[in-house]
């Protein structure tokens, strides 16, 4: 098939290849290894998430996920073209330009940053059109004569359209993959859209993205966020910790499970919004994520907008999440409707329509560090190194203003460890800006809301500083000060003055059976569960020495975990503790000790 795509396209294959789940990887392989034997054929990819299992860069992390790799992320065979890019192999008549990465998968390759394209996800579109593409190929599940785009109608759907309309010309090519959930509406095409379809002998097993553990700051950010959002509104959330724990809190607050969390916190709240869902929520995210799906599971988002409980533009997660879906009944699973991201990501076309329907929208999205002055870096690791990509935040910033009561609520953890260095995340000056100071709305941090729209810089800056964590507090406050943005009389509040990690324990931890790891479920076994806090732990330590002699003294002194032979040798370590251990595996027992 690679080669009947070569001569029908004279040679020069411009491929439009979707994000994230719905790359073909055995035709997008079969059209690589063609173009890398013969240098006369060229092709140029245009696509972003390529979505690529954890290279495990230490002897640790190789215990931990070698004998888990494919239960955990799926055993589907590489993207040959990611694995070029990465040995720096990539023949020069193949070109691949991404405009959105999966998370720090790519910083420090020089071939993947100087052919990262910077787009709004709504305007990415228009930049593949721009690349003249002539192909586009798809992973679609099929019933009879019909396919369904599934996880990525984000572009796809348009691009059939537009094609449909005589404004765009390219083959469409689908790979068969049973495993993908038959989504209907606009998901679906005909057989006749498509010019070939390839039934491999042997389908490739689904991508999937493990669940990490929700951290005890991520569920305080949650408990916090679960206040913001209005019975009747509309929601948005992202993947990861933060996007689980906020679920699961409007969960727990629907069954007015959150009141007691509330009712201990330590810090001012702030939000009103309490009550159960009588009404329900409408969703509309750029991406379904389990948590979406788990609150429609549970009645709260439940209002309905054109006979669909959630829009959403694509999906990728765990495999429960394609299970759970896959199992629906069609007729609940039709409440589920995916859609392009010009319609969930804007709101051009129909704009009436789309103002009725998202009102008291909150759009929740996390950022990787907060200016004082209220612009937020998302995507960068420093200036021209790119981690991810704006994706579809600044999308919903646009949503957010344009909209009657609606907010966009950017979350962070406080902290962030680095190299063993502990470093604030609510900083004076950002190296670069994924969302520029003049749009700033609503920022949650472990340690309180801080609502900045329509705000003076002073104020701003005073709102930040409170939710930041007490022990860069003072630094701050002399920073803004030295500027002349702050007032010199002015200090930080006593009820604001106690954020730390040690507070969050003393709020939390008689709350610990309500605010579960795993609110979701999770691919990773028992004693892999009870692993990862001590890896954490040992992570941690791995770049200070004083940290990793004060684990390895409490392997000594320290009191055993309950579980401790059968977890040390889970990671290819003799289970019997020895006194002549080496030095790794003492600083395992200890960092396991250290959690109990």
């Amino acid at each position: 098939m690679a080669r009947d795509i070569f001569k029908a396209t004279d040679g020069e294959v411009r491929l439009a290849l979707p994000l994230g789940l719905g790359k073909p990887i055995t035709l997008v392989n079969a059209l690589v290894r063609l173009a890398a034997s013969d240098r006369a054929l060229s092709l140029s990819i245009f696509t972003a998430l390529t979505l690529r299992r954890p290279e495990p860069s230490s002897d640790m992390e190789q215990r931990f996920l070698g004998p888990a790799l494919d239960r955990l992320f799926g055993s589907s065979p590489p993207l040959l073209y990611a694995q070029m890019i990465s040995e720096g192999r990539l023949p020069d008549n193949i070109e691949v330009s991404e405009f959105f990465f999966q998370g720090g998968s790519w910083l420090g390759n020089d071939y993947a940053q100087r052919h990262y394209i910077s787009a709004n996800y709504t305007h990415a579109r228009d930049v593949l059109i721009a690349q003249r593409p002539n192909l586009l190929a798809q992973l679609m599940p099929r019933q009879g004569e019909r396919f369904s785009m599934s996880c990525n109608t984000d572009i796809s759907a348009d691009l059939f359209a537009m094609r449909a309309a005589g404004t765009l010309d390219f083959i469409a090519v689908a790979e068969l993959n049973d495993a993908l959930p038959f989504m209907e509406g606009p998901a679906t095409i005909g057989e006749d859209e498509l010019a070939m379809v390839l039934e491999p002998v042997e389908q490739v097993d689904l991508f999937s993205v493990p669940k990490r553990p929700v951290t005890r700051a991520q569920h305080a950010i949650a408990a916090h966020v679960s206040r913001l959002v209005p019975d009747g509104g509309t929601l948005q959330i992202g993947i990861g910790g933060i996007g689980d724990a906020v679920a699961h809190a409007l969960i727990r607050r629907d069954k007015g499970e959150m009141d007691p969390i509330w009712g201990d916190a330590p810090m001012p709240l702030q939000g009103h919004e309490t009550g159960s869902f009588e009404t329900g929520l409408y969703a509309v995210s750029e991406m379904l994520v389990s948590g979406l799906v788990a609150l429609f599971d549970a009645g709260v988002v439940r209002r309905e907008v054109d006979g669909a409980c959630i829009h959403a533009g694509f999906f990728v997660d765990a495999r429960d999440m394609y299970r759970r879906l896959r199992d629906m009944p069609a007729e609940r699973r039709a409440k589920i409707e995916m859609m392009p991201v010009s319609f969930t990501n804007a709101l051009y076309g129909d704009e009436s329509a789309k103002r009725a329907a998202r009102r008291d929208a909150r759009f929740v999205n996390g950022a990787m560090q907060v200016s004082l002055l209220g612009d937020a870096m998302s995507d960068s690791a420093s200036p021209g190194h790119v981690v991810s990509g704006v994706g579809g935040q600044l999308n919903f910033f646009e949503q957010a203003l344009a909209l009657d009561g609606a907010h966009s609520v950017l979350t962070l953890p406080a902290t962030r460890e680095s190299n063993g260095k502990l470093n604030s995340n609510i900083v004076w000056q950002l190296t670069a800006t994924t969302v520029p100071r003049h749009m700033r709305d609503i920022v949650v941090t472990e340690y309180g809301v801080a609502f900045l729209r329509g705000q003076s810089d002073e104020e701003v800056i005073k709102r930040l500083v409170c939710i930041a964590d007490s022990r860069f507090q003072p630094d701050l406050l002399k920073r803004a000060k030295s500027e002349g943005k702050l007032s010199r009389n002015w200090q930080v509040p006593e009820r604001h003055s106690s954020n730390t990690p040690d507070m969050l324990v003393r709020w939390l931890e008689p709350h610990k059976q309500t605010l579960p790891d795993f609110p979701f479920g999770t691919d990773f076994t028992q004693l892999e569960q009870d692993l990862l806090p001590a890896l954490a732990r040992l992570r941690s330590a791995a770049a200070d020495k004083k940290k990793l002699a004060a684990l390895i003294w409490v392997s000594f002194t320290g009191r055993p975990h309950p579980n401790e032979a059968r977890l040390i040798k889970r990671m290819g370590f003799p289970g019997t503790q020895r006194v002549l251990e080496s030095p790794v595996t003492r600083a395992l027992r200890g960092a396991l000790r250290s959690t109990v």
